[in-house]
């Protein structure tokens, strides 16, 4: 049971991490994201915030969230300075946070995180729904899960019975932004993706056939796809999918536009 909910909550946490760092890809102008409880736990952040920066950033924005809360519970706060700003959104009990440039279009990188951010929440939620996401942003099950905990052992199997396969992690699901994929020799059915993250899911699924992913529209339009590493480096960690027009048709999508894509493990 133990070694189930810590898998789970490594796939939560890797799902959030990762979508982090893809707002950073998408708005280079971002310098750090993070998501943290009340309690200024950290829960995820992008790959290239420090600890001792999250430290920091941490224990000055407690100090106005608590003052915050004697003052009705503002949901949203948003932080000036010489060289930019910070945005604290609150998601339920945690704690979405944003540090930008001057530069940087704030409109566009609140709809994104808004938007982004509690996509990943539910999709984790609704495949691992004990996981520390339901735990932390419902508690509805949690008299449920100490019932659980206090099941009794379930009886032992005759030795002869085969072994059951071990559980594998849910595919993780991350976000891109569409580019055309064109050329005479690209196949209309494979799209391209970033090695890093192909790489990814190998690791998390190392004795599985990955060969095709699962693509969907923030309009819930969805298809199945072969997929390829991108082989121009200048798109290399950008939260970039090449995808051909064919496969931009049957989404209903274009160019610019944001797509979820999870591996089908077989």
């Amino acid at each position: 049971m133990q070694e189930q909910k810590n898998m789970s909550d490594e796939i939560y946490t890797f799902a959030l991490k990762n979508t982090l760092s893809e707002i950073k890809n998408i708005c280079p102008t971002v310098s750090h994201t993070f998501i943290f409880a009340k309690d200024a736990k950290i829960i995820a952040a992008d790959q290239n915030t420090t600890e001792e920066t999250l430290n920091n950033a941490v224990n000055a924005i407690k100090a106005i969230i608590e003052r915050a809360n004697t003052i009705s519970g503002i949901e949203t706060v948003t932080l000036h300075s010489t060289n930019g700003q910070a945005n604290i959104t609150r998601i339920n009990n945690f704690y979405l946070t944003t540090i930008t440039s001057k530069e940087t279009d704030e409109k566009y990188v609140n709809t994104l995180t808004q938007v982004l951010v509690p996509i990943v929440l539910k999709l984790v939620a609704k495949i691992h729904p004990a996981s520390l996401c339901n735990d932390a942003f419902t508690m509805e099950n949690a008299e449920s899960a100490e019932f659980r905990e206090k099941e009794p052992p379930m009886e032992e199997t005759n030795a002869t019975e085969p072994e059951s396969e071990p559980l594998l992690p849910e595919p993780p699901v991350n976000q891109f932004i569409i580019d055309n994929l064109n050329g005479l020799l690209a196949p209309s059915d494979t799209v391209r993706i970033d090695n890093t993250i192909i790489t990814q899911w190998k690791k998390l699924y190392p004795n599985k056939k990955l060969e095709k992913v699962d693509a969907e529209t923030l309009n819930g339009k969805t298809t199945r796809c072969k997929f390829k590493p991108i082989k121009d480096s200048k798109y290399e960690g950008k939260g970039i999918i090449q995808m051909p027009e064919k496969i931009q048709l049957t989404l209903q999508t274009k160019k610019g536009e944001l797509v979820m894509v999870k591996p089908v493990v077989e």
